[in-house]
């Protein structure tokens, strides 16, 4: 009897069409197995849809890849997007790498509401060179992994932190050229830096070229723009971000409670406002509406800024409460 899509144990072939949708529920590490099963399942004639559907499988649309590690002219740190991340493991590959997998040892495991975090301080990625010559090199570093706690389990974060690397060559290849100085001088020479090849620092490198101009590239997919035409737009809207105000959050409008006044205030006021109603052709200014006779005994100034300048051409000037409550302006 032969299996169906519909049997819970199908496993459809792997292809560039093909892409795993049943749903399960495994140990974090146990995706990282199944990623070494399918860079094993590699061959010399995978090309770019291989990788995409490789990178389909393992990694989230917005996932990102970071590399940290310290070169000879100091540390180095790379972060690709989703976008980029097939290309990256296809050069591995292309610098004479055979072989790749990783190994995950005693890691921590720390659940959350969407996301599993996998914090693996002793990792070590091994890849098999086959030339210039057969090397085995161990890189070995801290992996910190982020997965989508869903059906998929697929990469979110992934940052590999390089700390140490070793390059082994078997015996049998320095018994075989023990006579020949030159060949056991090149046996001696580093084949990587920091375990990378000069083929994915060299892509590592252009990512920070590449990574900015993603926004560029699906402009001009989506909209079929000219390269000048799309750069134009984005910088057009980058400006208007930049410009627009930030929003400010609405304020819920305070109530203001009436104070009572007492009898003698309340007797004064309703005098002085006699006077001032008997002069009747002026308007009330704002500061009029201000009880301060009651509040501030004596005379006080409060100073009043306008953009219209003053006698003297100054453009401030102040206004004197008389005790009786009539305002005088000085200048």
């Amino acid at each position: 009897m032969s299996s169906t899509p519909h049997d819970p144990f199908y496993s459809s072939p792997f292809g560039p069409f093909y892409r795993r949708h049943t749903p399960y529920m495994v140990q974090p590490e146990y995706r990282i197995y199944e990623m070494n099963k399918r860079l094993q399942s590699r061959t010399e004639d995978s090309d770019n849809l291989w990788w995409d559907a490789f990178a389909t499988e393992f990694f989230e649309d917005d996932a990102t890849l970071t590399l940290s590690f310290c070169l000879e002219d100091g540390p180095k740190r790379y972060t690709i997007g989703r976008t980029l991340i097939p290309r990256y493991f296809s050069t591995v590959f292309e610098g004479g790498v055979t072989d790749l997998y990783y190994i995950l040892k005693h890691s921590k495991e720390s659940y959350h509401n969407s996301s599993i975090t996998v914090d693996c301080d002793q990792c070590a990625m091994v890849t098999q060179h086959g030339k210039p010559m057969f090397t085995k090199v161990c890189t070995e570093g801290r992996l910190i992994l982020e997965f989508t706690f869903d059906d998929l389990m697929r990469i979110k974060t992934w940052h590999f932190t390089i700390r140490q690397y070793r390059e082994l060559v078997p015996r049998s290849i320095l018994a075989m050229h023990a006579q020949d100085p030159q060949v056991l001088d090149q046996l001696s020479k580093n084949i990587t830096r920091m375990g990378l090849t000069n083929f994915t620092l060299n892509y590592l490198r252009l990512c920070v070229i590449l990574e900015p101009m993603q926004e560029l590239m699906s402009r001009h997919k989506t909209y079929n723009l000219s390269p000048r035409d799309c750069l134009k737009t984005c910088l057009f809207q980058k400006w208007q971000r930049m410009v627009a105000p930030p929003a400010e959050p609405t304020r819920q409008p305070t109530t203001k409670r009436r104070k009572r006044k007492n009898s003698t205030s309340s007797t004064s006021n309703s005098s002085a406002g006699n006077t001032t109603n008997s002069t009747g052709s002026k308007k009330k200014t704002p500061a009029a509406n201000l009880s301060l006779s009651s509040q501030v005994p004596g005379l006080g100034a409060i100073p009043n800024c306008s953009l219209n300048p003053g006698r003297d051409g100054d453009l401030c000037h102040s206004t004197a409460v008389t005790p009786s409550g009539q305002f005088k302006e000085k200048h």
